[in-house]
């Protein structure tokens, strides 16, 4: 039987339209999800534009009136019990609550600050350990397509970058915490040969943090002069990278104020 025969019988119409529905549905329902995606990508800018908002403080006040952390973020805290802090970084988007929920991992992978569903999450610690305890805080945020969360730390793969933006500036409600970048480096998550920076929380002993410091160095996309010793505090932001499969990026720096 002809094509065009196939077609005009019953049997044919019917396979015809089934195929004709099956693509209509299919096309309504990509553009639904893309429509979607966006719309959550709004959502979530106006949710954190808005959040910012609330703990913007007057430049102009003497230093001495400034509000303390725990003053300035008591809003947020009290928004989410798991609010931990805020992080900034100078010439990038990042400028956003971080949240950390102990009970339940990667509670807020796919949640916003609100704990409704978000594509886009918010920055978020593992349950691992608290601040307080972690000679190295690992913080994760989404690399995302529109650039919001922590897709902008794409820029430090130029050294240019890292040299007018070599801080981080991550309050948390114990105090203000400036940090100083000493290494930018990628990996693969669960790569046999690979670097787990995101593994590396409490030191055992001097030697294990040098170590960690040292791999940190050599593993850097460039060189950088800052470097860190036992005792100082580390924390580590970590983002997606899709020049490999399961890539990572990821920033470490040391506090030094605050």
């Amino acid at each position: 039987m002809k094509f065009k025969q196939f077609l005009e019988s019953k049997i044919g119409r019917i396979v015809y339209w089934s195929v004709l529905i099956l693509l209509a549905a299919v096309f309504l329902f990509s553009g639904l999800m893309i429509a979607l995606y966006y719309i959550d990508g709004h959502q979530s800018d106006v949710q954190y534009q808005e959040l910012a908002q609330m703990v913007q403080v007057d430049a102009d006040r003497p230093d001495e009136k400034q509000p303390t952390a725990a003053e300035k973020y008591a809003p947020l805290l009290e928004q989410n019990e798991d609010f931990i802090g805020w992080i900034h970084m100078d010439g990038t988007r990042v400028d956003y609550p971080v949240v950390q929920k102990r009970e339940i991992k990667n509670y807020y992978l796919r949640r916003g600050f609100d704990k409704k569903y978000s594509y886009y999450g918010v920055p978020y610690a593992f349950e691992d350990a608290t601040f307080q305890e972690a000679d190295n805080f690992v913080i994760y945020g989404h690399h995302m397509d529109n650039g919001s969360m922590f897709s902008d730390l794409m820029k430090y793969t130029s050294p240019v970058f890292y040299q007018e933006h070599p801080q981080i500036q991550f309050d948390t409600m114990e105090g203000y915490g400036t940090y100083e970048i000493i290494a930018v480096l990628k990996t693969v998550a669960g790569g046999e040969n690979e670097f787990h920076y995101y593994k590396f929380s409490k030191a055992a002993s001097a030697e294990e943090f040098d170590a960690y410091v040292a791999e940190c160095k050599a593993r850097s996309l460039y060189n950088i002069d800052t470097t860190a010793k036992y005792g100082d505090k580390l924390i580590t932001l970590s983002t997606c990278e899709y020049s490999k499969e399961n890539g990572r990026l990821a920033i470490i720096a040391k506090k030094v104020n605050g």
